[in-house]
């Protein structure tokens, strides 16, 4: 992003396939824990299946027939997604009080990001007006979902690297019933989870506008998880 100030430096930390509920209230925990002096932090993450249903999402967005994937309404905002294995998730817990960040400013980084790490790739990813995320050929490949309390975000990007996409079959992705999802096996092969974090974790640094961003020990899951 053209003359973006750098700002403080982030602490990133790998928490690996993680229960969303056990996440959700631990970002609530750390958001509420938080001081001035806190520093920024990144989560990447999967969730084992689950269905998300944002502060906007609408009960007739659901399955229509019984699932055994559980749905959790949660406190982000947008509307239904689903969240699986395979798919790089980003909690961005940012204090956007601190660098005078408003919530768009914040979307267009995480958006970028994405973009960005697509284009290193060689794939064209692009924004729609009206409808937060990331598309390739006009189908979703990273959705987006907010909450910003007290001046702190959480909650962040959902990137779909190598994962069943059936599931979304039976919702309206985002509220759209004809959005078609992707994901980036389609359009770059072999495709490393790993690689694909560390890649991720640059442009996320450098969108930011964060000096570094260094990971911290597993410890973190036992102290908070």
């Amino acid at each position: 992003m053209p003359g973006l100030k750098q700002d403080s430096n982030a602490i990133v930390r790998g928490l690996g396939l993680v229960d969303y509920r056990e996440t959700w209230q631990a970002m609530q925990a750390f958001n509420a824990a938080r001081t001035p002096r806190t520093s920024d932090e990144i989560w990447l993450l999967e969730h084992p299946p689950v269905y998300t249903l944002g502060l906007k999402g609408r009960r007739d967005h659901l399955p229509d027939h019984p699932t055994a994937i559980p749905v959790i309404h949660s406190d982000r905002g947008g509307e239904i997604t689903f969240h699986g294995p395979g798919q790089l998730i980003a909690y961005v817990l940012a204090d956007l009080r601190r660098r005078q960040w408003g919530i768009k400013r914040l979307v267009g980084a995480l958006e970028q990001s994405v973009i960005d790490l697509l284009a290193g790739l060689g794939i064209d990813g692009h924004r729609r007006d009206g409808a937060p995320g990331v598309y390739v050929d006009n189908k979703k490949i990273a959705s987006l979902g907010l909450r910003i309390r007290n001046g702190g975000s959480y909650h962040g990007l959902a990137f779909n690297v190598d994962m069943d996409l059936v599931p979304f079959r039976d919702i309206a992705p985002c509220g759209y019933s004809d959005l078609e999802v992707t994901q980036l096996r389609e359009w770059c092969r072999p495709v490393d989870m790993a690689q694909t974090a560390e890649s991720l974790v640059t442009h996320l640094q450098r969108n930011l506008g964060y000096n570094s961003a260094s990971g911290r020990g597993p410890d973190f899951l036992n102290n908070v998880l």
